[in-house]
């Protein structure tokens, strides 16, 4: 049972889960942004700090993406996804404080991303944290801190080298939080009606998704919204389960089996959305309806983790896991039973596996379990959640590793044994929701990249404000802006947080368009790519090379038709030489030739270019 217990102590609620864990992030809600500069709202530097020079991730967590919003089972729809779900990992230039608590994060460059802040959106800040010198052993099982509606449920680290696992690495019940029934005070079967209304008593309440709901008239009733599962309706149906990669289940159809059934649908996929660059939290169950307080509430789903490591291993123990579980349901009593949350995301960049058979290891992004109904008439168990993402940067490990992405299950909708009513559960295949050779995005800012024409050379020149796990560059060059080729290739700065400055150049650029890009490649061979630029030789004459000549000569003509070449000594006596053609290259073989000045004749078109050159032989 993937379940968290929580309780009030002096007027703060703890929960078990966390109690047992690390959480080791900083969280800073962000409520405007200007260019590089995120002011803050709420923030909680209890287990790390923002600072300057450090590593932040930036993360849209809700938008405005509400599409249908009619009373209809359509409410909830996906209009537009906007910016949720993005994210990037960016360094911090400087930040203001007031007693203490940081205000704003100027960053050192501006964001790839666009980030929305709105009554309906929610973004945030959260340290990136770096541990080892470069190897590090865990001392403590990590967790995210839970979401609260503004800040937490993503728990993001790296390590420069090998990362010894010898505790659990999670995010169980850390996301979108499901939602709590209503007073009681059901009328009846009212299935096929009341998708969207106010909170009473009558109907059960929606989950929170990627749309932050502002809107009192959304808060209950049987629609969904977008990934949140929706409540159950009159009378005791069960919350829809949250949806994530996989629509959440449909909760049962309430006492006495309501027909049409009154159950909470499930909350959306996101499977069309998401991308190693695009990853959400899991959305919460819809709370079962009930009017005996015997109803339960949605399940939380499952938050984000996002490990960077060159190496992750583990020595000897009884099993390890990396989760982001969504959160399973228990039985109601004869009231509708809450959804099940979905499951989260995960993304692990990581080059190299090293799980030791005695310790083998568990990476996990499954729903929960709807709450079944411990009575023997039938009412509305709660639907199962829907299954998260992991996201591998290498080929799927498998020795001693086991990866599940598995929907949750529906809950009975009575106490029979074996069930012969449930809800419905996560939908789709188990397991669809894990990839493998997926980056995400690299933490190096390479800014300020140009290309300029010097002669009858190509001067290209970058430089990067900061640098994390960065190997090298190769700087790439195309004819036609499609097919690429590399030229150089040059050592990175690894780790830095000072400007540097780099350079290549091109000596044999093509007659027309040269198109140029630089990838940049991680240590784990994660890559990235600059922007095109482009630098055109549109003259007529030729480039020539190396020039003095020793043993042979270079022609690069302005296109790939045959030219007729010709070579002359100092009294203007043609020379014959050995020629070999390849689309716009010839070579011309000088090895017989006399130390002297002689002249290249080009033809074609009637147009005729002479060239002076050195033999030096």
């Amino acid at each position: 049972m993937k379940t968290k217990l929580c309780f009030f102590m002096a007027g703060t609620l703890l929960c078990l889960s966390n109690l047992f864990s690390q959480v080791v992030n900083g969280y800073a809600e962000v409520t405007a942004i200007a260019g590089t500069t995120f002011t803050l709202g709420t923030v909680d530097e209890t287990a790390h700090t923002f600072e300057d020079d450090d590593w932040v991730v930036v993360m849209q967590m809700q938008d405005n993406t509400l599409g249908d919003v009619t009373n209809t089972a359509s409410f909830g729809d996906l209009g537009s996804i906007n910016s949720a779900g993005l994210y990037e990992i960016r360094q911090i230039d400087s930040h203001t404080e007031t007693a203490g608590t940081p205000t704003s994060i100027t960053l050192k460059n501006t964001p790839n991303n666009t980030y929305n802040t709105c009554a309906n959106c929610s973004v945030q800040l959260i340290t990136f944290r770096a541990y080892g010198a470069p190897d590090y052993t865990t001392t403590a099982n990590m967790s995210a801190l839970s979401w609260d509606g503004t800040i937490g449920g993503v728990l993001a680290f790296y390590v420069d080298g090998t990362l010894t696992l010898a505790h659990n690495l999670d995010a169980d019940l850390d996301g979108f939080r499901g939602a709590g029934p209503n007073a009681g005070g059901s009328a009846g079967c009212q299935g096929n009606s009341n998708y969207r209304v106010v909170n009473q008593n009558n109907m059960a309440d929606k989950a929170e998704g990627i749309h932050k709901n502002t809107d009192a008239n959304y808060a209950a009733g049987m629609g969904k919204i977008l990934n949140g599962g929706g409540g159950g309706g009159s009378h005791n149906g069960g919350g829809g389960g949250g949806g994530n990669f996989t629509d959440g289940g449909r909760g049962g159809p309430g006492w006495n089996n309501c027909n049409p059934g009154a159950g909470g649908l499930g909350g959306v996929s996101l499977s069309a959305q998401i991308s190693v660059n695009r990853i959400f939290m899991g959305g919460g169950g819809g709370a079962g309806e009930g009017n005996n307080n015997l109803a339960t509430d949605g399940g939380n789903g499952g938050g984000i983790i996002l490990i960077k490591a060159n190496e992750i291993e583990t020595g000897t123990c009884g099993g390890l896991s990396i989760s982001a579980n969504g959160e399973d349901i228990a039985f109601a009593g004869n009231d509708g039973g809450g959804g099940g949350g979905a499951a989260g995301s995960i993304v692990l960049e990581v080059s190299t596996w090293s799980i030791n058979a005695a310790c083998p290891l568990t990476v996990e992004s499954s729903g929960g379990d709807g709450g079944g109904v411990n009575s023997g008439g039938t009412h509305g168990g709660g639907g199962g959640g829907g299954q998260g993402v992991v996201f591998y940067s290498t080929t799927e490990p498998t020795t001693n590793v086991t990866t599940a992405t598995t929907n949750g299950i529906g809950g009975c909708n009575n106490n029979s044994n074996p069930c012969n009513s449930q809800a419905g559960n996560g939908t789709g295949v188990d397991d669809s929701g894990v990839m493998d050779l997926l980056t995400g995005p690299l933490p190096v800012e390479l800014t300020d990249f140009t290309a300029y024409k010097v002669d009858d050379h190509v001067i290209l020149e970058w430089k990067t404000m900061s640098e994390l796990y960065n190997d090298y560059f190769n700087v790439e060059k195309s004819q036609d802006g499609y097919s690429w080729e590399s030229i150089d290739k040059i050592k990175g700065a690894g780790n830095s947080t000072t400007t540097i400055d780099y350079s290549s150049k091109d000596n044999h650029p093509f007659m027309g368009s040269n198109y140029y890009r630089i990838k940049q490649t991680d240590f784990d061979q994660s890559v990235g790519y600059s922007e095109i630029r482009r630098v055109d030789f549109q003259s007529q004459q030729a480039i020539i090379y190396p020039n003095p000549a020793t043993n042979e000569l270079n022609i690069i003509t302005a296109n790939s038709a045959e030219y007729e070449i010709n070579i002359y000594n100092s009294i203007g006596q043609r020379i014959p030489v050995n020629k070999q053609f390849d689309n716009q290259h010839y070579i011309l073989e000088t090895t017989g030739l006399s130390a002297g000045i002689y002249l290249v004749e080009i033809i074609s078109n009637n147009q005729k270019e002479i060239i002076k050159i050195t033999i030096e032989n």
